[in-house]
């Protein structure tokens, strides 16, 4: 008898802890790659809408103006979207990154897509297995681009579906991250 106690305490034991752990807050990050800073003001209202910790994408070095004349097929940004193997160089400062269980990853549309950039970062720290959300800013492209592009080169990550966010509102952001913590508990 005693025996058969010990083993329903152990069992009730497991299934506690199990249940504490499925109930865990997810450990969420935001980064973003952001040129003239549009992307950089929606990655700060994101953060601190999804409860998370806000990461600069850096470029080691930084873009210009006349990096980003994308009139100019000379220009760093053109000849880095001409070439799908570019990998411009980042900071490599984002500490325990293995630690995240969500990363959304912010960028403005270059040429249709993300830029190399991006990545760069995804391919630095690696997140296979994870859940990334990207989301960008545009003058006038959507994300398929992008979407395609990132389920294509990387398909060891969990892609939630991407999301145009020029001028969203705290409201707007508030309810997508919702729609994705649903999204990624199903």
């Amino acid at each position: 008898m005693k025996h058969i106690f010990i083993a329903v305490a152990a069992i009730l034991m497991t299934l506690t802890a199990c249940g504490q752990n499925s109930n865990k807050q997810m450990k969420t990050l935001v980064a973003y790659f952001s040129a003239t800073g549009t992307t950089k003001a929606v990655a700060k209202d994101l953060a601190e809408e999804a409860g998370a910790i806000l990461y600069e994408i850096k470029p080691k070095v930084k873009y210009t103006a006349a990096d980003l004349d994308w009139r100019d097929k000379q220009s760093r940004s053109s000849v880095e979207m001409a070439d799908k193997t570019s990998r411009p160089a980042i900071v490599k400062d984002l500490e325990d990154s293995e630690s995240y269980d969500v990363i959304y990853i912010g960028f403005p549309i270059w040429w249709y897509t993300a830029p190399t950039i991006i990545n760069t970062f995804i391919e630095t720290y690696g997140f296979e297995g994870k859940t990334v959300i990207f989301f960008a800013t545009s003058g006038g492209s959507d994300v398929a681009g992008a979407d395609k592009q990132f389920h294509a080169q990387y398909p060891d990550i969990n892609w939630k579906a991407g999301k145009l966010l020029n001028g969203a509102s705290r409201k707007a952001l508030q309810e997508w991250v919702i729609i994705n913590k649903q999204d990624i508990h199903e």
